[in-house]
């Protein structure tokens, strides 16, 4: 079957669904992404953004790009955030398609330069991201931040 990446702007019968689906595989009370998911689908700001994997009807990952992750380094931007993959679906390198997709859809926006923080150990260095330096979460938590170039693809 193939996967399909959607930007959920031009899916809006899937809002409910996306708000749910982010907010159970990050563990965090509804309300935290509903605000900002909401909001992103009639901004006439550039971000946030959020695009969804979905193999058919069913969501299989996703990722957001945003003007900050919770992280004290408010000077850069864009980030990609909330990267997921369904553990189901780990292994088939669909993790790398959402990481090049993020990559050309900043570039579209106008960014540059596209940052992420992460716990991860050399999982996105393989993709090409470097690491560029720490950041604070609000929570009080260190956090590495890697850095890439976008894509026009």
């Amino acid at each position: 079957m193939d996967y399909k990446i959607t930007n959920l702007r031009d899916v809006p019968d899937l809002l409910e669904a996306s708000i749910e689906y982010v907010s159970q595989r990050w563990g965090l009370h509804r309300r935290i992404f509903d605000e900002c998911i909401r909001c992103s689908m009639t901004t006439s700001n550039p971000l946030p953004r959020w695009y969804f994997m979905m193999k058919g009807e069913q969501i299989v990952g996703s990722y957001s790009l945003m003007t900050n992750d919770f992280v004290s380094r408010q000077d850069l931007w864009t980030y990609l955030s909330n990267l997921y993959i369904e553990e189901t679906e780990r292994g088939k390198e669909l993790g790398s398609v959402l990481l090049e997709h993020a990559r050309n859809e900043a570039y579209r926006l106008g960014f540059e330069k596209l940052y992420l923080c992460t716990d991860h150990i050399n999982y996105y260095e393989k993709y090409g991201w470097k690491h560029y330096t720490h950041g604070y979460h609000v929570w009080n938590r260190e956090s590495k931040i890697y850095v890439i170039d976008t894509i026009k693809s």
